[in-house]
């Protein structure tokens, strides 16, 4: 039996798709034959992308605002997976704490995620198949440093996955992370510092095709660099942070 297409004809709801990984995601997947909702804040980066990909449609939405997701919930229709790509991110250091930007940022990266799946979720198990993928973070293995808000916030979208993995088995919803490093966006320009196996957003993009292909529960990328985080997390935390330079 051949093996099973899991684009073509597929419609594919990319939430964060206005820039970074989520643009370069619904390039790689409209060349493989799916059909998209894409979803953002940005409604006129939006319309300027489904331009560009025929048969792509344009659902603007803030994934910080509960009657907006709420609303796009409702409108999206059938859709046979969700790819959580929305994300926001600031350096900050304990020192420099301050509690709005670390609330933004975990409501964006993971309440928004949480208000998604509650919307979405219904429709996947009435009909018994769906699949949905956050996209997470390697930061999310471990606090990091000079990343307050950040790191719990990845932490927290890990968990979420794995306990939606736990809970949907054998219901036919299907559930994927995605564990990226660092990646060339208007994010990472923020960063100071030195940034180990930084991708371009479409190298990233081959990293996740891959693992949608794979049908892997969780993936880590770039793999030389992942290890330091997915081994590290077995590690002494004074052994842990002796790798990890103070910011």
């Amino acid at each position: 039996m051949p093996p099973r297409d899991l684009f073509t004809g597929k419609r594919y709801w990319i939430v964060g798709a206005s820039e970074g990984l989520g643009r370069a995601l619904a390039q790689s997947l409209a060349d493989a034959g799916a059909e998209l909702v894409l979803s953002a804040r940005n409604a006129e980066r939006l319309v300027a992308l489904t331009g560009g990909l025929p048969g792509a449609a344009a659902l603007p939405m803030d994934v910080t605002d509960p009657v907006s997701v709420a609303a796009a919930c409702a409108d999206v229709g059938h859709v046979d997976a969700v790819i959580y790509c929305a994300g926001a991110y600031d350096p900050m250091t304990a020192r420099d704490f301050d509690l709005e930007t670390a609330e933004r940022i975990m409501d964006v990266n993971y309440a928004g995620a949480l208000r998604i799946v509650h919307g979405i979720l219904p429709a996947f198990l009435g009909r018994k198949s769906g699949r949905i993928v956050l996209v997470g973070s390697l930061a999310g293995f471990r606090g990091l440093p000079g990343a307050v808000g950040y790191s719990a916030s990845k932490a927290a979208l890990m968990s979420l996955g794995e306990t939606l993995y736990a809970d949907l088995r054998g219901t036919g919803v299907g559930v994927q992370l995605v564990h990226p490093g660092f990646i060339q966006t208007r994010l990472t320009e923020k960063n100071s510092f030195n940034m180990p196996g930084l991708m371009t957003p479409e190298e990233a993009a081959d990293h996740v095709m891959r693992a949608l292909r794979s049908g892997r529960f969780q993936t880590s990328f770039p793999f030389a660099f992942s290890l330091v985080f997915r081994l590290g997390r077995f590690l002494p935390a004074r052994l842990f942070y002796k790798l990890m330079p103070v910011r």
